[in-house]
């Protein structure tokens, strides 16, 4: 399979499971809230597909395409969501606690910034080793409001660390607009003020998200200290859960048109095909991810819940 199309493949992976979610939420056989991504795709790929070997990958409650552009795998992802024993912690993480460290994805959590201190200790841990191992953190763009946040980076900005802070912003914070939440004018325009590496771009757009990934990466090889790059996105569904949110007043519903273009799938589902994909192509792909989340959501009903004196073990780090 080409580049192009391993792209593709990893973000229909995403997008499907997702929309798998929306469907089967319902049925109340998940037993974990749900905050999804829908619209995250080109930044969840963007910036994984491209880390070198040996990266400590770090994120936030908005999780699942981070997790499964790194991992690719749907059984233990799907067995947490439904609380099994198969899952990624054994079904007692949920959610929001997605992780791989055999895959470098270490730890993810619903509490708002507090995998950065994790991500700027493993790039401490990197330098006084003496390696050149990159560590990354992605999250939303109100963790830029956590005091614990500007400890982190001004550490590792003082300390040229290979850091890479990922900020996936979609300018809310559940229903509120980041004008209402912070007291500056440009979150990039702040960061320039330390000694780092600063970019941003279209979120939506996976080839621009790997571009700048790819730059940023590249200076902090030849010259190491950290990087801040901000990606705007769209939040397609409500903050928690399966569902859309434009009902409830505080944001208008895009047009059909509108959603497309903020659409990272859809946007690159055109690219392929303009540059000469065969839609037989794309069709294939699709019918093998969608057999790939089916086999996992079978195994995942099949499997059996923790009993009780497996809820105590694993417990402590």
């Amino acid at each position: 399979m080409t580049e192009s199309l391993e792209i593709y493949r990893k973000l229909l992976l995403i997008r499907r499971c997702q929309e798998r979610i929306v469907e089967e939420y319902p049925k109340d056989e998940m037993k974990t809230p749900v905050h999804l991504g829908v619209g995250l795709e080109g930044i969840s790929v963007g910036v994984n597909h491209v880390l070198p070997p040996g990266t400590k990958s770090f994120g936030q409650l908005r999780n699942h395409g981070q997790y499964l552009a790194i991992t690719g795998e749907t059984d233990a992802y799907f067995g947490e969501l439904f609380g099994k024993v198969t899952g990624t912690g054994a079904g007692k993480a949920g959610s929001m606690h997605l992780c791989s460290p055999e895959h470098g994805l270490i730890s993810t959590s619903g509490v708002i910034a507090s995998t950065i201190p994790l991500a700027v200790g493993a790039g401490l841990a990197a330098k006084y080793n003496g390696t050149s191992e990159v560590a990354v953190a992605m999250f939303g763009d109100a963790g830029i409001e956590e005091g614990e946040y500007w400890d982190c980076f001004n550490f590792a900005c003082l300390h040229k660390l290979r850091v890479l802070f990922v900020c996936e912003d979609n300018d809310l914070a559940i229903f509120t607009w980041g004008h209402e939440r912070r007291g500056y004018k440009s979150i990039t325009r702040v960061m320039r003020a330390f000694d780092c590496y600063v970019d941003e771009g279209d979120g939506t757009d996976v080839r621009a998200v790997l571009d700048i990934t790819r730059r940023a990466l590249n200076m902090m090889v030849d010259d190491p200290k950290p990087a801040f790059l901000r990606f705007k996105h769209y939040r397609f569904l409500e903050h928690v859960g399966p569902n859309t949110d434009w009902h409830i007043g505080f944001r208008p519903k895009p047009s059909e048109g509108e959603l497309q273009q903020l659409d990272p799938v859809w946007k690159y589902e055109r690219y392929l095909l303009t540059d000469g994909t065969l839609p037989a192509e794309l069709q294939r792909i699709r019918a093998g991810v969608d057999a790939q989340i089916e086999k996992s959501i079978t195994a995942a009903r099949a499997a059996r819940f923790p009993g009780e004196a497996e809820l105590y073990e694993d417990l402590f780090a």
